[in-house]
């Protein structure tokens, strides 16, 4: 019989309806409950493309007498960690503070009043690895509570007390952004990266984007080789492992392997999205078209298999299929043959394929040993090579879309969009992508209507029609990270009103005057036991680094003082994680970096026409590509028509291109640092001329 989760719109926890566990979704009800039971709440917090969320709730969840004993000692509730991101983060940091270490599924008990006590992640049904049997940690908790109540209760007191304590303070900050700050995290970077196959500290291997950018950054900025070596080191090796999907494009979440070849099997949007955006950037920095392919093959997948009709991105695929991990991508070397036919024995050398496989007998394509070689081959006949791989590429894809699909979690969440919107519109100009340039404004606009009905109210995600749940400081920031990236790509005059709306609603309702840095949930909306500050990245980049570009790219275009002493005051609180744990706050670091560039905004203005012109994309065409195309760190573009600024639906665009005309009728770029401008430069050539002196170039 189907339990209370059988009518909720989250596939996670529909996923958890036919349990006999007698779920509770989060909320008043379930607290009621256990109110008046007087017992302790079991917690478990996942979400639909978890592999080890699966194995529990086949092992555990579905298990009569498991079910039997949860209901009659606990009150259970279930929570979908993408849909509460608040919820999630506050216990996550509980079961890390208990035993060290966190992750999904996670699995935390909680007292009536919602304070930890116990928890943990994934727990098996029999002990084995140092792990005890599920059964057994229910009834151990449940004796407790019956025989050391205020024992518990004590100690659940200390952690809340604790946990509140270091979720709103922040150790080790500067009253002054301190440059240094970035050579001590370079070398701490260093210090953990591993040499031989990129990445930073062992197995298991996250892909880090931001810190990816920040290397690339630093290497153009500061001329360093170690962030260069770094940078292009980890690039490569994800994507000539198996972390990327060489048939279908994509990353999976992670490598569960030193040297990227075997992947935990999920592939998210945010994951996507943000490598896209890194993989670009590498692309504009060293000119590689491996980059560039990458770049491609990444938004490729996300526009062939995340894309809702009608605008906005799913925000998963489920690792699991037909009950196995991974087996929708997985191959066999006589699935390969039967497939390429004659064709297979290049395929098959190239892509690392064997006869009993690499992963429980099955292949995943990779060119780790064989990319070397590849390059070796001269130009002209490597060409004709990567063509006929590209097709065998094509075959495996039309016959791997013939097996059963992983799930798919059909939520849109504001702010993965946001960075996949980002993604798009730099993509778009800096690979030629006109199609990626639309894909970028139907899901922005996509945004606006559905997520930002009213004026002050956003919403954390729409599922079948309906947006759900206050929007959070990730989902706000990033939805002005985006609209900032739409005014520079298309000129549309609508975003940059927007994103100064957002920048003040960030704020009125999320800033921390105490701290500088920004609380994860608005004023007046439920934070659960506290409000927490948000400024560690995990996976995503901070809600807090976001908020800092945002505020530094508004502050440099429209001369805003008061934004960029907001975002300076944010990024030195955060210098100490800077120098300890750089790959806590990466995006944070991204952001410093790109303040120590002599020029910031890149005005042009167009010369006035005749006609209505709503956009200046068109005829700013090649000034558009040029630019994007470019790798010059820190630059933001403004282009706007001659007169047109007065018409705008703010007042932002005619602060931007005040006293900044079209000099003797042709475009006109003013090159500044706030509000000091260096001599206009006039013309196309010209202009373009400029962009090509600014653009750092690596030599790799």
């Amino acid at each position: 019989m189907p339990n209370r989760l059988s009518s909720s719109k989250s596939l996670y926890l529909r996923q958890h309806a036919e349990n006999p566990v007698d779920w509770y979704p989060w909320g008043e009800e379930a607290f009621q409950t256990a109110r008046e039971r007087n017992c302790p709440i079991f917690l478990s917090i996942g979400y639909s493309a978890c592999h080890w969320c699966h194995v529990m709730e086949r092992e555990s969840f579905s298990d009569p007498k498991v079910a039997a004993f949860l209901n009659e000692h606990f009150v259970p509730i279930k929570v979908d960690r993408e849909e509460h991101p608040e919820v999630d983060a506050q216990y996550m940091e509980a079961v890390q503070a208990l035993t060290g270490h966190g992750g999904w599924p996670l699995n935390v008990f909680l007292t009536p009043d919602l304070q930890p006590f116990y928890g943990g992640t994934y727990f098996p049904p029999v002990a084995w690895g140092g792990m005890p049997a599920f059964l057994d940690v229910l009834r151990a908790v449940a004796e407790a509570w019956r025989e050391r109540r205020q024992e518990i209760l004590d100690q659940a007191d200390r952690l809340t007390a604790l946990l509140t304590k270091i979720s709103q303070t922040i150790n080790g900050g500067r009253e002054k952004p301190d440059s240094g700050v970035l050579h001590k995290a370079e070398h701490r970077l260093l210090q953990n990266f591993d040499g031989r196959w990129g990445g930073f500290g062992p197995a298991p291997k996250f892909p880090h984007p931001s810190i990816l950018r920040f290397l690339l950054t630093r290497a153009a900025v500061a001329e360093s080789r170690a962030s260069l070596m770094m940078a292009v080191k980890t690039l490569d090796a994800m994507a000539l492992g198996g972390m990327y999907d060489h048939i279908g494009g994509g990353f999976h979440r992670y490598s569960t392997d030193a040297q990227w070849l075997i992947p935990h099997f999920e592939k998210m949007l945010y994951d996507n999205a943000l490598l896209a955006r890194a993989y670009v950037d590498a692309y504009r920095y060293t000119q590689r078209r491996f980059y560039a392919a990458i770049a491609r093959g990444t938004l490729d997948y996300m526009l062939r298999d995340l894309a809702r009709p009608g605008g906005g991105f799913y925000s998963s695929e489920d690792a699991d299929s037909e009950g196995q991990e991974g087996r929708f991508y997985l191959w066999t070397l006589k699935e390969v043959k039967e497939i390429l036919g004659d064709r297979a024995e290049l395929f098959v050398d190239f892509y690392d394929i064997r006869e009993h496989g690499v992963f429980e007998g099955y292949n995943i394509p990779n060119l780790i040993r064989s990319y070397d070689r590849l390059l070796s081959i001269p130009e002209k006949d490597r060409q004709t090579l990567e063509n006929e791989l590209g097709e065998c590429r094509a075959r495996l894809l039309a016959g791997r879309s013939r097996r059963v699909r992983p799930a798919r979690d059909e939520k849109i969440l504001l702010s993965w969009n946001s960075f996949a919107v980002e993604a798009l519109f730099w993509a778009g100009w800096a690979l030629g992508e006109d199609r990626y340039l639309a894909a970028g404004e139907a899901t922005l606009q996509f945004l606006l209507e559905n997520l930002w009905p009213g004026e002050r109210q956003l919403y954390h995600c729409w599922i079948d029609g309906e947006p759900m749940f206050p929007a959070l400081l990730e989902d706000v920031a990033g939805l002005g990270v985006a609209l900032l990236a739409g005014f520079q790509a298309l000129g549309n005059p609508e975003y940059l009103d927007r994103a100064y709306h957002l920048a003040e609603l960030l704020l009125d309702k999320f800033y921390d005057p105490h701290t500088g840095t920004f609380f994860m949930t608005a004023s007046g909306q439920p934070a659960g036991l506290y409000r927490r500050l948000d400024y560690l990245d995990n996976p995503t980049p901070s809600g807090t680094s976001l908020a800092t570009e945002l505020f530094i790219g508004l502050g440099q275009l429209g001369g805003e003082g008061r934004f960029i002493a907001t975002a300076e005051r944010a990024l030195a609180q955060l210098s100490g994680w800077m120098e300890r744990s750089p790959v806590s706050v990466g995006h944070a670091l991204l952001v410093f970096q790109c303040l120590s560039v002599p020029v910031s905004s890149w005005v042009v203005t167009l010369p006035a026409t005749d006609g209505i012109l709503s956009s200046p994309r068109e005829p700013a065409a090649e000034l558009f590509s040029a630019f994007f195309s470019s790798f010059i760190p820190g630059a933001l573009l403004a282009v706007g028509v001659e007169g047109s600024a007065a018409a705008a639906r703010g007042e932002y665009l005619s602060r931007i291109f005040a006293n900044r005309p079209a000099v003797d009728g042709q475009p006109t770029l003013y090159l500044c640092q706030g509000t000091s401008c260096e001599s206009p430069v006039v013309g196309v050539q010209a202009i373009t001329s400029e962009i090509a002196s600014h653009a750092k170039r690596a030599g790799v």
